[in-house]
């Protein structure tokens, strides 16, 4: 006699409540990669079902409205926005060996000498203004949490809140500030660390390890994000209890992502243990593929400036080296997976592939089981 329920439905029927509530077909959820997002890839992955997601953290308040008003142009599905609330940090640290650093490549790109960077203000506050002010369907936040007021002003539109944490402390914190669904983040994945409330070193936790015991201690559905490039992928961290996936390092593939080609080509060249954790682009730790620029900061991390300092004395390096295609100088932030990363094609395709691949491994998985 045959079990009555297969172990495709019993994952599957994970992902109902926050489809559910974020409206959406599939439980992909494309990360929202500031710099690398674009509407065009955001609504590609809504209209194929999916929840887009524009990275707008780097973005002035009128950017922000202007690109919303650009989705919405191109899809009526729910789609996402995220900010970073937060992450800034006070040290004092004399500036004087960035500047040794970077002079030689500004002088080699030939761009003006590197500066000081000034103080600069919060832009959260704006920022988060220009999403309200818009109302998107779902607004997602890292490296910290806002406060209630926005939470308040975020539910009486009724726009969906989701926050991200890289321990199950941190993923109770955002529901009790009222987050809708969380996003548990594995070391494996790429881009900035969400850490608010840990070290570094403690926050470390792998996706295998970390989302079932977020599943385990809150009453919200839980997105997995981490080292999950394809179909398998989804369906195991399905398997462990998440609601959801959110892939970032497999979107930046895409045609619509907007990525360097030198970024695009180090993709498909890299393999998991050549990417490194790093606070030398941005001063916040960072997964992404170790380059001359990374390498140069090696024993040096008591030199690196601050958040938000650093990513602002290393953006003219990065703007020059994106211009000129040059991959020692560019974040190319990726995930432990990197090396799975697929040739350049459409969003679409990216969506159908990933639902194929879905299917067939709930079908290997339903072969398999054992008869009871």
């Amino acid at each position: 006699m045959t079990g009555t329920r297969a172990p495709g439905a019993t994952i599957m029927s994970n992902a109902t409540d926050l489809r559910s509530l974020l409206g959406i077909e599939h439980p992909i959820i494309q990360a929202p990669m500031a710099d690398s997002t674009t509407p065009e890839l955001v609504a590609a992955v809504s209209n194929s079902g999916g929840l887009g997601s524009l990275g707008a953290a780097n973005m002035t308040p009128g950017q922000i409205s202007d690109a919303i008003a650009r989705i919405r142009e191109l899809t009526d599905r729910p789609f996402n926005v995220n900010l970073f609330a937060g992450g800034r940090e006070e040290r004092n640290v004399d500036p004087q060996t960035m500047l040794e650093v970077l002079g030689p490549w500004h002088a080699e790109l030939v761009i003006p000498v590197p500066e000081i960077p000034a103080a600069m203000d919060d832009p959260f506050p704006d920022q988060l203004e220009a999403v309200i002010q818009a109302a998107p369907p779902v607004f997602s936040f890292t490296f910290g949490m806002p406060g209630p007021e926005a939470f308040t002003r975020l539910k009486e539109l009724g726009i969906v809140i989701i926050g991200t944490a890289t321990t199950v402390a941190e993923a109770r914190m955002l529901v009790d500030a009222g987050a809708d669904a969380v996003v548990a983040q594995g070391a494996e994945a790429g881009g900035h660390r969400g850490t608010f409330s840990a070290s570094i070193e403690d926050a470390m936790i792998g996706t295998m390890a970390l989302v079932p015991q977020v599943v385990d201690a809150v009453t919200v559905p839980v997105i997995a994000s981490g080292g999950i490039m394809d179909g398998r992928g989804i369906v195991a961290a399905m398997a462990l209890g998440a609601s959801a996936v959110q892939m970032g390092t497999a979107f930046l593939a895409c045609e619509e992502a907007s990525v360097p080609s030198a970024y695009r080509a180090a993709l498909r060249q890299t393999t998991g243990e050549h990417t490194r954790i790093t606070r030398a682009f941005s001063g916040r730790h960072a997964r992404g593929i170790a380059n001359e620029f990374i390498d140069a900061w090696k024993n040096r991390e008591d030199d690196i400036l601050p958040f938000p300092l650093q990513n602002a004395a290393t953006r003219p390096l990065r703007n020059a080296a994106s211009a000129a295609n040059d991959p020692r100088f560019l974040s190319m932030w990726a995930g432990q997976g990197a090396a799975l990363a697929r040739t350049p094609h459409p969003a679409a395709d990216m969506m159908r592939q990933l639902l194929q691949e879905m299917d067939e491994s709930l079908h290997r998985m339903t072969r398999s089981a054992p008869s009871t």
